[in-house]
This record gives structure tokens, C-alpha cells and sequence, in this order.
């Protein structure tokens, strides 16, 4: 299914500005010529829900099931571009996917020879894993030869791959690490004139407004150590000799200052330098206030005759280059770690470029949500530290199921731009048992986190057939599925079924799950969902559930869910002001998701109410199938 939209003319939402194709000069590393005016749509009432479907790239399509910890790529094998075949893409769509966001694609840092394709090698003593660590990029316009066939046509491969999830419908997303690049940074692929990050740098200071890092003058770098670590888990390596050399030192990709950063410091990368003085002042012009309230027009057209620092062009030349190659949008990692004035700069850039670019940003902070929203021109960003941290007490029983309305309220207003997720590559598996140690408790919170707002979800592979991470791999603990090291994933290597990606070897168990998470997104279809407003309900019974109302029109369905192991009778209470018309009475309740509850409304002059019963971990979606229309 595409990405699901609805036009009403009388919804109020956030201006949404979109710009006709504006091709900008391509990686000139110079600033782009002021743009012509040209026809900008700012009055928008459509909306869209998309569902992002997170995929680890190299670890999609391995069906080596040998996971020796530390282990090579030949030991444990490793997943390709033409993994991602008509079946896989037809079963990855099947979950309602409208973007795939293909992790791990750039040309990052790893422990193999590729020597015979020019690429040089990296030093196990600064690369995390084996594999490497894929915000450690060390060629901004290559891929990572780790997922082609034929690492000589490699980004041929890969634009096989964008043609192919084309073709089903979907966009691609890749990531862009703004904060910090590989410790070896060398570009082999880039352009006729691009200059690699660093090339150009004064290394006698510092700080210098053009440099793209900072550095620790009149010091080396020295490999952090610690009694609990061993460079590729003590396996022989003719470079793991606890020496790198890097003269002067650079900060590390997490700001720290010394030659010899801590054993967690981010110690295989190094901090991109966008103007920021290292005593927080600022080398470039403020972005005005009011420019909260301006189009991205307007801000692009605030850059055009500004000085800026150098690693602000190459980095909009690098956007520029991969949608050029047909990306539809890219992930921005730790995106508040760079200023909001440069994501002014290369979201409107972008936008003038590609307008239905998606651009979804990494930010913790909810201080700067409006800013990096408004003034930075994201699309979306995560919703991880008020509605994830929340909904995973729920569902761990350390919360009770109405705590989610107070984070879903503080966002109200942005609700649109802010994304849903209960598994990432950061995060817990749902199944481990440090977080839920039950797949089955991801039911409910997936339909609380998919149906409660106008937000977009995400999916994270192999999350829809219960994969609890707990394979050992090597650099990292288990219960987040590996992202350094080459390893197996069994519980998706089940729905793989040897490159069949037909679910024949899942367990009926999985099978049942990955058919309730395609149900769940299918809802999608209905506007309340898409575009609908959201009403908390009170419920009495249980402090284990929650419900909650969306409705648009005449259409109204009330969400009710149970994170409780155990079966649970609840009533529902309905302010009057909520129901979207007038009749009295008792009324049979539909169940637009598992057809087995039974439901009833009544209605009467003082009050409005639903009584259900509800299995353990299990969700109604209500309606009186009066307004059931698509």
C-alpha cells in the first residue's frame, strides 16, 4: 500500500510548503546560485501517515546461521543488495511500508581487504565490530562494498535496489551522519573537485572556521583501552596493535576533547566542525527568530548570500548527490548535535531540490523538537524520550496504560511531525528479556503507538516476528540485534526461509504475530486514523488499559487496548462532546481488528459508555459501522 492521504478541506494542520525541482549546482562545494522564483504550494490540507520500515542492509538477506561471536564474513555470512528481491520487497510492503530506510548503506569503516577495488584498508584498533560501525562513514559517496555481489559495481547494485523498491511502491531512505565521519576518512568515489573532509584543514589550530575538524594540537592520537575490551575479541590481526596513526589528534565523534579518548567515548569517529567556536559561540550568521513562522523558500533564499563553513556545503552536495541517484530521503543521526541554522540550510536546499523529500531527524532533546521542527524544516523526528520511554514502562507493567496521554499531549501540536516506534537499531528488542521478554506485549503498544495520532511509524525488521536479539555477535551486549558485527537473525531468517521470504519455517506463533502487525497497519486505510482527532477516554477496571477516540467527519472509532497478561472486563466512559452525532440508545459495537470481541455502546441523555471484555494483550478497534467508509 502507499502512503495513505486524505484531503478535507476543513482540517487545520501546520502549513506544509512544497516547491517545484530546482536542480542545484552538484557537489561544487561552492555556495548554489540564488533560486528563481518559482511557484510555492503554502496552503496544504493533505495528510499523509507513512510507515517507515527500518532494515539493517547487511544483515537482511544473510542466511549463514553460524553467528561465531567476532566472527568474518565468511564464518557468518553477510546479506547483499539482491537480497532485497520481489519477494522480499512484496513481503516488507505487505506491513503497509511506504519508505524503506535501508541502514548501513554508505561505505563505512570495516575490519576486510578491498585493497584490489583502491579502497584502503581500515585499522581494527578504530573500527567497533567487525563489520563496522555504520555512522562511522569513511566515503560519503560510496557504498558499503560489504552488500554487493561485485564490490566493483557496487553502486550499480545499489541503484538496482532503488529501482527495484521503485517499482513496489516505496521510497528509500538512507542515513546521513552529520555529526561526525569515519577516523580514516578517504572518499574514492567522490566527484570531479570534491575535496575529502579534512583535505583542506589548517592543522596547526584548533578551530578554524573552514576546517571540517577540530583538533588536539601538538598531540597524537592515542586507542583508548580498558581491562574488559580486546580489539576484535583477542583475535590475531596484523593491525590490532593498539597504535593509530593520527597526528594531531581530533576530537572524537561525541565532542570529547583528549588524544586519548575513554573506551565509551565514540573513540572511531571524528567531530565535523559546522562553525561551532569550541567555547560554544557561533561562526555564522543567527537564523532571525520569525524564521519559525517562514517557508522553506524563504529560508533558502536567507542563505544565498552568506558566508558559511565548509562542511555545510559538502554536505548538501552529498544530499544532492544521492537524490540525483533516485533516494527519496535520508535519517539524520544525532541531528541535534549540529546546529539548527545549518538544518535551515540544507533542509531548504534539499527541498528546492526533491519537495516531497522525506527527511526524518534524530532528536532527544524535547526542547528542540519546535526548533529543529520549524526553524530546522525537519519532516519528523523521533518521539523517543516522551511517548517510547512511556509506552515501554506500560508495556514492562512499571506504568499504568493512561500515563501515554501526558507525552502525547506535550507534542499535540506537532503530533504530525513526530514518529512512532517501539523497536530501532538503538533500542531493545521487544522479546529480550531486559525489555518484555514476550514478543506478544508488543500488540498492544503497537496499536496504541500506530493508531493515536497522525503520526508516522516505524518498523524495525524483524520485529513483526518476535526476534529477541539475544545472539551474541561480539563488540556490544545482546539484546539489541547486533549493528557491528556479520551475524545471523533467527527469527527473521525464519520468515526469510532460505530467500523464499514466504514465512514457511516461522512458528505458528510468529506467523499469527506478523498477521496481526499487517492488520494493525492496514487500519490505515481508515481517515480517523490518518488524519483523525484524538480524545482520551476514561476507563474504570483496569489500570492496565487505555482508550482513546479519533474522528474526522462523521467517521469515529474507539481504541481500546490491554496490556495486561490476563483477561479484563472494563468500561469505557465517553464525554458527550466527543460523539460525532446524536442518537440515543444501545448500539453493537464492530471490531475493526480482531473480530472476536464483543462490544457494546450505550447512550442515553447524561452519559455515554462502552463495556467490553477484553483477552490478556489484546486491542478492540470500535465503530458503529454506520460511518465504516474508506
Amino acid at each position: 500500500m502507499t502512503t495513505q492521504k486524505i484531503t478535507i478541506s476543513t482540517l487545520k494542520y501546520g502549513p506544509l510548503i512544497l516547491a517545484s525541482g530546482l536542480l542545484l549546482s552538484g557537489c561544487s562545494e561552492e555556495p548554489a546560485p540564488k533560486a528563481k522564483a518559482q511557484k510555492v504550494h503554502e496552503h496544504v490540507t493533505e495528510h499523509s501517515k507513512p510507515v517507515v520500515y527500518q532494515v539493517f542492509t547487511r544483515l537482511f538477506g544473510n542466511t549463514q546461521t553460524a553467528n561465531v561471536p567476532w566472527g568474518t564474513k565468511e564464518q557468518n555470512g553477510v546479506g547483499t543488495f539482491s537480497d532485497f528481491n520481489d519477494a522480499a520487497l512484496s513481503g516488507i510492503k505487505e506491513l503497509g511500508t511506504t519508505h524503506i530506510w535501508y541502514t548501513g548503506v554508505l561505505h563505512h569503516a570495516l575490519v576486510g581487504d578491498y585493497s584490489q577495488y583502491g579502497i584502503s584498508q581500515d585499522d581494527p584498533d578504530v573500527v567497533k565490530g567487525r563489520a563496522g560501525s555504520p555512522y562511522a562513514i569513511k566515503d560519503y559517496y560510496d557504498v558499503n562494498p560489504d552488500l554487493a555481489i561485485n564490490p566493483e559495481r557496487r553502486l550499480e547494485e545499489f541503484s538496482a535496489l532503488i529501482t527495484r523498491t521503485h517499482q513496489y511502491g516505496m521510497k528509500v531512505v538512507i542515513d546521513i551522519v552529520p555529526n561526525h565521519v569515519a577516523r580514516h576518512y578517504k572518499s574514492t568515489a567522490k566527484p570531479m573537485g570534491v575535496k575529502d573532509f579534512g583535505e583542506q584543514d589548517d592543522t596547526s589550530v584548533e578551530y578554524a572556521r573552514d576546517n571540517n575538524f577540530y583538533y588536539v594540537t601538538g598531540q597524537s592520537f592515542q586507542v583508548p583501552t580498558s581491562e574488559g575490551y580486546q580489539v576484535l575479541g583477542g583475535n590475531a590481526h596484523p593491525q590490532a596493535d593498539n597504535l593509530f596513526d593520527e597526528t594531531p589528534a581530533k576530537w572524537t565523534g561525541n565532542g570529547a576533547r583528549a588524544a586519548k579518548p575513554d573506551i565509551n567515548d565514540w573513540y572511531e569517529t571524528v567531530k565535523v566542525n559546522y562553525g561551532v567556536k569550541p567555547d560554544g559561540s557561533y561562526d555564522f550568521p543567527s537564523l532571525p527568530a520569525d524564521y519559525a513562522n517562514k517557508d522553506l523558500r524563504t529560508h533558502f533564499e536567507f542563505w544565498q548570500d552568506k558566508e558559511l563553513p565548509n562542511s555545510w556545503y559538502k554536505f548538501r552536495d552529498i544530499a544532492l548527490y544521492w537524490l540525483d541517484k533516485g533516494v527519496d530521503g535520508f535519517r539524520y543521526d544525532m541531528a541535534e548535535m549540529v546546529p539548527v541554522e545549518f538544518w535551515s540550510f540544507l533542509n531548504s536546499s534539499i527541498k528546492m531540490h526533491n519537495p516531497e523529500a522525506f527527511l526524518l531527524a534524530e532528536v532527544y532533546n524535547p526542547a528542540l523538537y519546535r526548533p529543529y521542527i520549524q526553524q530546522g524544516k525537519m519532516d519528523y523526528l523521533y518521539d523517543k524520550v516522551g511517548f517510547y520511554d512511556t509506552l515501554k514502562g506500560v508495556m514492562q507493567g512499571k506504568q499504568a496504560a493512561n500515563s501515554i496521554f501526558a507525552p502525547q499531549q506535550a507534542v499535540a501540536d506537532i503530533e504530525q511531525h513526530m514518529l512512532h516506534f517501539l523497536e530501532n537499531h538503538d533500542e531493545q528488542r521487544i522479546a529480550s528479556p531486559d525489555f518484555a521478554g514476550n514478543a506478544a506485549k508488543g500488540k498492544p503498544a503497537l496499536v496504541v503507538s500506530h493508531l493515536i495520532s497522525r503520526a508516522p511509524t516505524l518498523l524495525y525488521f524483524a520485529q513483526d516476528v518476535g526476534e529477541d536479539g539475544s545472539e551474541y555477535a561480539g563488540f556490544g551486549k545482546p539484546t539489541r540485534t547486533s549493528i557491528f558485527d556479520y551475524i545471523g537473525v533467527p527469527a527473521h531468517q525464519a520468515w526469510m526461509n532460505n530467500g523464499k521470504f514466504d514465512g514457511g519455517a516461522l512458528t505458528p506463533e510468529q506467523s499469527q504475530l506478523r498477521n496481526y502487525y499487517k492488520a494493525i497497519m492496514a487500519l490505515s486505510k481508515h481517515p480517523a486514523v490518518v488524519a483523525g482527532d484524538m480524545q482520551p477516554l476514561i476507563v474504570t477496571g483496569s489500570e492496565h488499559v487505555a482508550a482513546f477516540s479519533r474522528s474526522i467527519g462523521n467517521q469515529q472509532l474507539w481504541v481500546v487496548s490491554n496490556f495486561s497478561s490476563a483477561q479484563t472486563i472494563v468500561t469505557i466512559e465517553m464525554p458527550m462532546t466527543t460523539l460525532v452525532d446524536d442518537k440515543r440508545g444501545e448500539f453493537k459495537l464492530l471490531d475493526l481488528l480482531e473480530a472476536n470481541q464483543k462490544a457494546a455502546m450505550t447512550i442515553n441523555e447524561e452519559h455515554a459508555q462502552i463495556s467490553l471484555t477484553l483477552d490478556a494483550l489484546s486491542s478492540a478497534v470500535l465503530t458503529t459501522g454506520a460511518h465504516n467508509e474508506r
